[in-house]
């Protein structure tokens, strides 16, 4: 199945950079193994907000789930998850 995921990022601003970098790091890196096992398809940044649209690829909703929930930044993201169906137009 495929999703659409909106995700915001609400980590509080008052966050001391050195942990902020290593939840960025951490990030990528996730990123990067979700990636790799075709998990995130594709990722674009939303200009002027903390926040990204994703197209993930997932058995299903509870493996989509599990996969953010590996992400660092999990317990700050705002998460919004729509799957997605394939249009009688791209058969």
């Amino acid at each position: 199945m495929e999703f659409l995921v909106r995700a915001e990022n609400r980590l509080p601003p008052e966050t001391p950079d050195d942990v902020r970098e290593r939840l960025r790091a951490g990030e990528r890196e996730r990123a990067m193994q979700l990636r790799a096992d075709g998990t995130l398809c594709r990722l674009w940044r939303v200009p002027g907000r903390n926040a990204t649209l994703g197209l993930y690829q997932a058995p299903d909703a509870a493996a989509l789930h599990d996969a953010l929930a590996s992400l660092p930044m999990w317990p700050w993201l705002d998460v919004h998850v729509e799957a997605l169906a394939t249009h009688p137009q791209e058969r």
